[in-house]
């Protein structure tokens, strides 16, 4: 039996939070028992040898409700997978969707769901052309649950967050936190006013950044535990950190009020249609302009800089001229939003 160091006897909704207990997760059990140099990476995507180098992702969706404002299960299903294979720096091309269906379910809300499969498999470019379905008992379920795997070319190879260097600057293409923020007010029967998921496929904004020719160390969709637990995966262990400027994050009026109602941080808020890019210092500003110009990154800003300070932290410098750290995500502070 395993038995690992301050880990609970039973499995909590913690461990899916994409923070800390998650990391403990992986590294004490799951790595350990399957390591091999491509999982070892632990990027959401993997590189793969082969007569050209592949990119490799597969991914879960248990979203509650299955609908929300700005998407569902299905458009989620195949975004999510999309951008897991364009942060790798790869063309994404086929997926795979498997259907754990409930006893129970609206022949009519599982069509409302495949359609949405097809127009977001549509609209990112990939084909959808293997799966699975099965059906469990009532109550077993929630309703419906997707497995998606996705593969792709490798086009551009090298990023990583072990290319990072000081000096850098972190870019951010939209507005933090929305999905998160949006699917807890849909759940809650609260939501108002225009609200909505940022649930989109990234490969469009990504193929133009990495084509232009920018020095990019780095891309990553910050979804579960949000901005700041993605930028601590990015630096903890390593000789440098990360000093975001609080003004510069861009983040809805409506969400932040929302935060604020259901004790919040959109920091620490999913995302499902940003990416976060490091660049090399001299880039930032073309790349700024290139994302802007799109749809998907129309309210890109540069929101922090890689300094050899505080070396394996985040931190955040506030308006008031202070400074705090930013740590991962500790708990399961959004359960169920992906």
């Amino acid at each position: 039996m395993f038995r690992m160091d301050a880990m609970e006897d039973i499995i909590t909704l913690d461990y899916g939070s994409g923070g800390k207990k998650t990391s403990r997760l992986i590294e004490q059990l799951i790595l350990p028992a399957l390591d091999n140099p491509a999982l070892r990476e632990l990027g959401d995507g993997a590189v793969l040898e082969g007569a050209e180098k592949l990119v490799f992702s597969t991914d879960s969706f248990v979203v509650t409700p299955l609908f929300f404002p700005g998407g569902d299960i299905g458009k989620l299903a195949v975004c999510g997978t999309v951008n897991d294979l364009a942060m790798c720096g790869g063309e994404p091309k086929y997926l795979s969707c498997s259907l754990i269906i409930e006893e129970g379910l609206p022949f009519e809300t599982l069509a409302r769901v495949i359609e949405s499969l097809r127009k977001a498999a549509g609209a990112a470019g990939v084909q959808i052309v293997t799966g699975d379905t099965k059906v469990v008992e009532r109550g077993r379920g929630d309703g419906l649950y997707l497995n998606t795997a996705g593969v792709g070319v490798l086009k551009y190879p090298g990023l990583a967050p072990a290319a990072i260097r000081p000096g850098d600057r972190v870019l951010l293409s939209g507005t933090a936190g929305d999905h998160g923020t949006a699917v807890m007010l849909a759940r809650s029967g609260m939501m108002q006013g225009e609200l909505k998921s940022d649930c989109a496929a990234l490969n469009g904004l990504t193929e133009a950044m990495l084509s232009s020719g920018a020095a990019i160390r780095v891309l990553r969709d910050p979804t579960r535990g949000g901005v700041a637990t993605t930028l601590n995966e990015f630096c903890e262990g390593r000789g440098f950190g990360i000093e975001l400027e609080e003004d510069a994050i861009p983040v809805r009026p409506e969400v932040r009020a929302a935060c604020d109602m259901l004790g919040l941080d959109p920091l620490y808020c999913a995302n499902e249609g940003k990416l976060l890019c490091v660049c090399a210092p001299e880039d930032a500003d073309a790349l700024l302009e290139l994302m802007r110009a799109r749809p998907e990154g129309e309210n890109a800003a540069v929101i922090g800089t890689v300094t050899a300070r505080f070396p394996g932290k985040l931190t955040l410098a506030t308006p008031l001229g202070g400074r705090r750290i930013l740590q991962k995500l500790a708990g399961a502070q959004l359960p169920r939003i992906c």
